[in-house]
């Protein structure tokens, strides 16, 4: 969407293809980081935007049964937007879809595409799609295919993404918010013996996130909730009171946790993006993130690029995957030594608990912020380049 809208605002004729009729589902990404709100500060659309409900969260904590460790402290970075904006992505979508459109682009729901389509020489020049019972095909000088972990046209394409070792699932579920929650809790991980759970705010209430070992989700589900409330109401004693709103499975999501890579991104007229072409987990809320700013880096390659006759070249695409593989291969590392550190603790009967050398460390001057500034921003973030029309771009002036 947030490329669709940077392209469509750069005078290129963009369709965005979605398969469900609406966004009205559970997502579990909601973070919006500094750098996003940046961003739509320099597209003129930050007050909208933050016109939607949301949570504004400083901290980023470790719970350990030692004692709190604040790992991060938004509210120290020199920026308008020192804080990670917790919003609910179906209203984010929304959002961005009614842009997509006001810049003379083209959101169509309900669309769900089956094929690529190829010219005599193998290039993709398309896609085949499906709306209710009808089949279409739509020709494109460019497809983007950023369709998620599971994407659909990496399948078609043949495309495979190598997996570099997730060994944790997670499930989700929500309980409900009281005015009289610890205000600092925002962005919580608790730890104990073998599970850890994350705990992020919302407008709509508590999302919750509780670890199971790669695998584990059918002995969980024999167990019951019962052991999930256990772990609640001892290392949260202020969600005690509201615990038994969790009373079956039924009311839980399970998040198949993966860190996985395609080797190269891209086909002669096709390019992936997002997790589509590269599974981020959930460690370090980091999604959203790496996504928009794939967004970005790919519409400063491709706005020019589609000015100009003819198809995208080869080098283009490949530039855009040159210039973000680094920061993705960056944030997955870090994610796969977290996940072996909590697996390794779990294997060996030892306390899923944060090195005691963090607690030191954060204490430093300065880690806190410098921690943050890590968080918000990520590694080589792109900058969108300058000269981009506003947002009353005219339709009349679309290519």
């Amino acid at each position: 969407m947030v490329l669709a809208h940077l392209l469509a605002r750069g005078g290129a004729s963009v369709t965005v293809l979605e398969e469900h009729r609406d966004f009205d589902r559970d997502f579990r990404g909601d973070s919006l980081h500094p750098y996003t709100l940046e961003l739509f500060e320099q597209l003129g659309l930050i007050d909208e935007l933050l016109a939607l409900p949301h949570h504004r969260a400083r901290f980023f904590r470790f719970n350990t049964p030692a004692g709190a460790i604040t790992t991060a402290d938004y509210g120290k970075l020199p920026t308008r937007f020192n804080y990670v904006a917790l919003l609910p992505q179906a209203r984010f979508l929304d959002f961005l879809a009614a842009e997509v459109t006001r810049s003379a682009g083209s959101v169509r729901t309900g669309c769900r595409v089956t094929d690529l389509c190829h010219d005599g020489a193998g290039r993709v020049s398309g896609v085949v799609y499906r709306d209710g019972a009808d089949k279409h095909r739509l020709a494109a000088d460019l497809v983007v295919a950023t369709d998620g972990r599971f994407s659909k046209v990496r399948r078609a394409a043949g495309m495979e993404a190598v997996s570099l070792g997730a060994r944790t699932d997670l499930l989700w579920f929500r309980l409900p918010k009281h005015d009289s929650d610890p205000p600092e809790a925002a962005l919580d991980l608790f730890f104990d013996r073998d599970h850890y759970l994350a705990l992020l705010a919302g407008p709509a209430g508590w999302q919750i996130g509780y670890s199971l070992p790669k695998g584990g989700y059918p002995a969980a589900r024999q167990a019951g909730v019962t052991p999930i409330r256990e772990f609640l109401a001892e290392r949260i004693p202020w969600l005690a009171d509201r615990v038994h709103l969790l009373e079956s499975f039924s009311q839980t999501t399970l998040l198949s946790v993966d860190i996985a890579r395609l080797r190269q991104w891209w086909q002669p007229g096709l390019l992936l993006l997002g997790d589509a072409a590269h599974v981020i987990s959930p460690v370090g809320g980091n999604g959203i993130l790496m996504a928009i700013q794939d967004a970005v880096a790919a519409a400063n390659h491709l706005a020019p690029a589609l000015r100009e006759p003819g198809p995208v070249s080869n080098a283009v695409l490949a530039a855009v995957q040159a210039e973000r593989e680094p920061a993705i291969r960056a944030v997955q590392a870090r994610q796969v030594r977290t996940e072996q550190r909590v697996a390794t603790a779990r294997e060996k009967g030892r306390p899923i608990t944060p090195p005691w050398l963090l607690r030191l460390l954060t204490a430093l001057p300065g880690a806190r912020r410098r921690a943050a500034d890590s968080n918000a921003y990520g590694p080589h973030p792109p900058v969108l380049e300058t000269g981009w029309p506003g947002r009353d771009f005219c339709q009349g002036d679309a290519r």
